[in-house]
């Protein structure tokens, strides 16, 4: 079996989480996998639009995370996935899906990535984005106004009931799984630098045959 090793970088909304993994992505391109613990917000057709943006998104139970727990294990084992796509305008999945190749290094996105312990135990590197607050709500509001066609209020509203107490709750905590905590995430130069110098090393060994059992 191919030896790959999984990254998982996690950290509170608005954090850098993405502006890391968008960092790391124009570094090495289809050299690596990546995959958002987003893509896998479960499906709720069943509900109409206006009770879906009522849900509780920031909770564990949001998540589809046993898929995705399936699909790096399939990626560990050399096997493409085809992992799903989340519409965040309509809150829900979409039919299509991306098919994601196997490569020697795995990068896994997202605030509660180290919440689940099986999901973490998959991790050989847990990295954590540390950023305070008020810089994080700062993004959330521009994000979701500007890419995901919210109002303001929406915003705020969402983040107050719901965002900021599930961070409390499970965010914060995870943190203590990390191997190394970052501030500022993609915005602290030094960090990206060292973690890209680290995967160029992975990528550089080698010795190893691909064996699919």
């Amino acid at each position: 079996m191919q030896n790959v090793i999984v990254i998982g970088i996690a950290g509170g909304t608005g954090s850098g989480k993405s502006t890391m993994i968008n960092k790391i992505k124009e570094e090495f391109h289809d050299d690596i996998a990546i995959l958002s613990h987003d893509f896998y917000y479960k499906c709720h057709s069943d509900i109409p639009f206006e009770e879906r943006k009522k849900l509780n998104y920031d909770h564990p139970d949001a998540f589809d995370t046993d898929l995705m727990i399936a699909h790096i294990r399939q990626l560990k084992e050399w096997k493409s996935v085809d992992r799903p796509v989340y519409d965040f305008t309509i809150h829900n999945r979409i039919d299509e899906t991306v098919r994601v190749s196997p490569a020697k290094v795995v990068v896994v996105e997202g605030i509660l990535i180290f919440e689940n312990r099986q999901l973490r135990d998959l991790c050989d590197i847990k990295v954590f984005i540390d950023t305070d607050a008020d810089v994080r709500i700062i993004r959330r509001i521009l994000r979701d106004v500007r890419e995901r066609g919210r109002t303001l209020d929406s915003v705020v509203d969402q983040y107050l009931t719901t965002v900021k107490p599930m961070h409390e709750q499970f965010v914060e905590p995870s943190k203590k799984y990390a191997d190394i905590i970052v501030p500022e995430g993609g915005y602290n130069r030094v960090a990206l630098e060292m973690l890209n110098e680290r995967i160029h090393a992975l990528l550089k060994q080698s010795g190893e045959e691909i064996c699919i059992e």
